[in-house]
């Protein structure tokens, strides 16, 4: 009886270590990827996936949804007002979210309506064309966009003001060339705007490095410029300029992560955030991401909820420098 006793102490002790136990486990385990497959939050939702199943922090695999609309505006929406309390439930954000709400496009929310819960990764703006393309350095696109921009097809995860958008402006106005001179296709998350290049319907797209990488390695698609302060590491990645060293300094890090519905309760906000806080530091998650081209940045609760709001003050400033704001 007494060595039962010391074994399930000790089994106890080594939860409470852990940060979680197995009776908090959050019943029927989902995540929301807010846009069609194959992009970026469906990239981002099952990374988690796998690292939640593959740490064992939970006992059954995690279920993806797809809920596209308004990159993202949709699913912020229907977790706000509809699914506010679901304990299990949680939905994956990026860089471009936080811009759309800087533009007030999530409709009557703002960045305070939900839980921030955890940023697992980022990524970096990418200028993707078809392996075929006539385009074979930055430079050449640009004069082509200076000759005559109406000529090139543009394709965007979104319209004007998303964040694909704003990285072809932004690399647009280093050039000396009206963002809004330039011809664009809007589509609906990554897996779309890939389809639509390799299919020869766009011929530049705006994406990034996480949703590209696997196009690239196939041979079906190259990268004209990363939008990095400096080259990446990687085995394929290093190789692929920036717009920096190319004559446009313009950087755009695209951060993923998750937030919960406002009105999830303390105790089960605090046993997602533990265990994305010790996945986060494991090796197993390390190499997870990397296979999937995203770079380490970390940040949970508290403190992601302070970069949220300290990034949507500055992307505010940005959209008005666009003559974006609402």
């Amino acid at each position: 009886m007494k060595a039962t006793l010391r074994s399930a102490l000790l089994i106890t002790l080594c939860f409470g270590l852990a940060g979680y136990t197995q009776a908090d486990e959050p019943p029927r385990p989902e995540c929301i990827a807010p846009a069609s497959p194959g992009g970026g939050f469906d990239l981002t939702c099952k990374l988690a996936q796998s690292a939640l199943l593959q740490g064992e922090y939970l006992s059954r695999p995690m279920r993806v949804t797809y809920m596209p609309g308004g990159i993202g505006a949709v699913a912020y929406n229907a977790v706000v007002a509809q699914r506010a309390d679901e304990p299990g439930t949680i939905t994956a954000f990026s860089t471009g979210s936080l811009l759309n709400l800087a533009q007030g496009k999530f409709g009557r929310f703002d960045e305070t309506a939900v839980k921030w819960l955890a940023a697992v990764g980022t990524s970096y703006g990418a200028i993707a064309v078809r392996a075929d393309s006539e385009f074979q350095t930055l430079e050449q696109l640009i004069e082509a966009l200076r000759k005559d921009p109406s000529k090139v097809v543009i394709g965007s995860g979104g319209t004007v003001g998303s964040q694909d958008w704003m990285q072809t402006a932004l690399v647009a106005r280093a050039a000396g060339i009206n963002p809004r001179s330039l011809r664009y296709v809007a589509m609906e998350g990554g897996g779309e705007l890939a389809t639509a290049l390799l299919g020869g319907h766009i011929q530049v797209a705006s994406t990034d490095i996480s949703d590209s990488m696997p196009h690239v390695e196939s041979g079906d698609m190259r990268i004209l410029a990363i939008l990095a302060d400096e080259r990446l590491a990687g085995d394929i990645v290093e190789d692929i300029p920036t717009a920096k060293e190319q004559g446009f300094d313009v950087q755009w890090p695209v951060i993923r992560g998750f937030y919960m519905g406002p009105d999830v309760s303390d105790e089960d906000f605090a046993w997602w955030k533990g265990t994305f806080e010790h996945m986060l530091a494991s090796d197993e998650f390390a190499t997870l991401r990397e296979q999937r081209e995203l770079f380490p940045f970390a940040l949970t609760g508290a403190e992601l909820e302070t970069y949220v709001k300290e990034h949507v003050a500055e992307y505010k400033e940005l959209a008005g420098e666009f003559g974006l704001t609402q």
